[in-house]
């Protein structure tokens, strides 16, 4: 086993998907829980990067490099994040669903926890109603956690009639913008594997009130930090994000 008592270990990752809400939950888990680095996720599936730390604190560890898929990893609490910061190359989602689920399984890691998101303006009616928060589960999990999500008053992720119109009573799941959410789904419901998917629905643009909505909707269920109602100034932001919008225009512009 990678890790020391694997079985009890949880998995956090983000969804490279619209907004990159998940990305920037996962940043505020990792940098809020000061989770340690422990090494990388070494793929030919995602767009190849290089760059500063994202989390540093101070200038000694600034300088640090940080690269596409890194792991970190906080055994106090037997969590283990994988964060993702760049995208997928073209037709290589289901190559990285099976290097990803099979570390998983070889690391007997006990639940993997998926955020993500979803396009907002591709709502049905349904989805229309009430909070912009979903969850789905895997059949390995739903015994275990339905009833808890039924207590906190979650919607589950509405399946949407596969061809509208024409026939209403065939339902699918459909997550557009969602990038590798439905497959990494649908391949653990197979697997046996126990995974929870939660994600927000949402546009493009300044993603970062969907990364709080979505982090304290996680942290409803996990209670990463303490506290009864979970606020944005509870966690902490990353370095990183003071170049979020870039750094602003060049006063030789005017």
């Amino acid at each position: 086993s990678v890790f020391p008592n694997a079985k009890t270990l949880r998995l956090f990752q983000p969804a490279v998907s619209v907004g990159n809400v998940g990305q920037l939950a996962i940043d505020l888990v990792i940098s809020t829980l000061g989770m340690t680095k422990v090494g990388y996720f070494y793929t030919d599936c995602l767009v190849p990067m290089v760059g500063n730390n994202p989390y540093a604190t101070a200038e000694e560890n600034a300088t640090e490099l940080s690269i596409n898929a890194e792991v970190y990893s906080l055994p106090s609490r037997k969590l283990v994040v994988l964060q993702i910061r760049s995208p997928f190359i073209k037709n290589k989602y289901r190559a990285f669903s099976e290097a990803l689920l099979a570390w998983v399984l070889s690391s007997k890691c006990a639940r993997v926890i998926l955020l993500s998101s979803s396009h907002a303006y591709q709502r049905d009616d349904e989805q229309l109603l009430g909070t912009p928060l979903r969850y789905l589960l895997t059949p390995a999990l739903e015994e275990s956690v339905a009833g808890l999500m039924q207590g906190l008053k979650w919607k589950e992720m509405e399946k949407v009639a596969a061809y509208p119109g024409v026939n209403d009573t065939e339902k699918v799941l459909n997550i557009p913008g969602g990038g590798i959410t439905k497959l990494l789904f649908t391949e653990c419901c197979s697997k046996g594997i126990q995974m929870a998917v939660l994600l927000k629905f949402c546009s493009e643009g300044d993603n970062i009130p969907d990364a709080f909505a979505l982090v304290n909707y996680l942290n409803e269920w996990l209670q990463l930090i303490k506290c009864e109602v979970t606020t944005s100034s509870q966690w902490t932001i990353p370095s990183s994000w003071r170049l979020l919008f870039g750094s602003g225009l060049p006063p030789a512009l005017f």
